[in-house]
């Protein structure tokens, strides 16, 4: 900790896939006061994403899957995202790689950590660490759709560049990593001219 903040105390309230805790906190305003207050955070871990592209198709890598927390806030059931996953442990760039394969059913080598995020630290801890890989058809390992034996259910899409950043104009990619992802591509020109239209 800091020495403008104090854990006073942390009640364990939940855990399943991860860990809802209530902290109780006093912290050094900016102003110098002195204030005491109350928060709930949840712990699932950190994670990775990843943004894949074949240069010269024009063409991206994305997922389909079915999540719960953006059907029960009335959005719908299958979000479209790139391929993302928790560490479980691991370093990000080794466990990026494996989601990639599970997910895509492609393998990637090397890919290039590109910067980390926290994307909702009201309340969540996770920290996202982002890389960008090239991919191209001789990278195809297997079929992807998500881990054997697990509840994942994946579908691969493959939209071209300009196709992606039309669906987050018109709703159809509202997932916040996948969208970050692909205003980064376009402000750092990754792709090289692809979607400058």
């Amino acid at each position: 900790m800091v020495d403008s903040v104090r854990i006073l105390s942390r009640d364990m309230l939940s855990r399943g896939l991860g860990q809802l805790s209530k902290f109780a906190v006093e912290r050094r305003r900016y102003d110098g006061r002195m204030q005491t207050f109350t928060r709930e955070l949840y712990d699932a871990g950190d994670g990775a994403a990843i943004f894949l592209y074949d240069r010269n198709g024009g063409r991206i890598l994305l997922v389909r899957q079915f999540r719960l927390p953006a059907l029960v806030n009335g959005s719908r059931e299958h979000l479209i995202e790139v391929c993302a996953g928790k560490l479980d442990g691991a370093d990000a760039a080794t466990r990026i790689v494996e989601e990639v394969e599970e997910e895509t059913g492609f393998r990637v080598r090397e890919p290039r950590r590109l910067f980390e995020a926290y994307t909702s630290p009201g309340c969540f801890t996770e920290r996202i660490t982002f890389f960008a890989a090239e991919y191209s058809e001789s990278d195809r390992v297997g079929k992807g759709g998500g881990l054997a034996g697990s509840d994942e259910d994946i579908e691969v899409l493959e939209p071209t560049f300009d196709e992606a950043l039309h669906m987050v104009e018109t709703g159809e990619i509202v997932d916040a990593k996948t969208i970050l992802l692909l205003y980064y591509a376009k402000a750092t020109g990754l792709m090289g001219t692809v979607g400058d239209g």
